[in-house]
């Protein structure tokens, strides 16, 4: 089995790739299994908190038997996680795992963010951390992991998928480009407070017109965020049509 392991920040058109892999017939897909897990070490009051706690693994060890325990009925599995989720873990780093960066410019994350979380922090957008981990793994392997910008994907999401797919070792299919709006059966209990605009899609399109103001009192994150943005975008797959 092909496990792919998604490291996004938020509001990164995350679930949309997420949406894209599931058109798969040979690919199941998990929603942030380790969600509860960083609830539960850091506290942070999110939306839907409680009921995420209830309805995932509340520990680190049984979050990693939903990835590693299943039995192989299907060729690929694709996890979405979040980074920051993931920099809690006792293990970040972990075997069997093709590990995907998925970037987007902080100045949209933050204006998008911001109005679900006010005063986000710099682990909320999980950028630094998502530099650190990367640049953990290319000591650890002979190729650089697969980095993903958002921007680029939206603007040519057939060019970016094809890479993607070679570079996960399998073959890209034209129905990951498209699928049907609404709610969907592998979301995470949480959708309703995030997955607005992304039940409106039916593939990688922005649909979110509102203006990506950063609040003046972000600034001082943004910039902060950007040069780790920027350290990571040359390694990000470029559209080649």
């Amino acid at each position: 089995m092909i496990r792919i392991n998604l490291i996004s920040g938020p509001r990164n058109i995350s679930t949309a790739l997420m949406y894209s892999f599931a058109q798969r017939p040979d690919t199941r897909v998990l929603d942030e299994p380790y969600y509860a897990v960083y609830l539960l070490r850091t506290g942070v009051p999110h939306p839907a908190r409680e009921a995420i706690i209830l309805n995932l693994p509340q520990t680190e060890e049984k979050a990693d038997e939903m990835i590693f325990g299943h039995p192989a009925s299907y060729a690929v599995l694709f996890i979405k996680n979040m980074a920051h989720h993931m920099e809690v873990l006792d293990h970040e780093v972990k075997d069997g795992l093709i590990n995907v960066f998925l970037i987007r410019d902080p100045r949209l994350v933050i204006a998008s963010y911001s109005r679900i979380i006010d005063r986000p922090v710099m682990r909320d957008l999980g950028i630094e951390y998502q530099y650190r981990l990367f640049s953990r793994l290319l000591k650890l392997t002979s190729a650089p992991p697969i980095v993903i910008d958002s921007g680029l994907l939206l603007r040519s999401p057939a060019s970016v998928l094809r890479q993607l797919c070679a570079g996960t070792h399998i073959h890209f299919l034209p129905e990951m480009l498209t699928w049907e709006p609404g709610p969907k059966s592998y979301d995470g209990i949480w959708a309703p407070h995030w997955y607005g605009n992304v039940h409106k899609s039916e593939g990688f399109t922005a649909l979110d017109s509102a203006p990506r103001t950063v609040p003046d009192h972000l600034m001082p994150l943004c910039e902060e965020s950007m040069s780790f943005y920027q350290k990571l975008l040359p390694f990000a797959l470029k559209p080649q049509d």
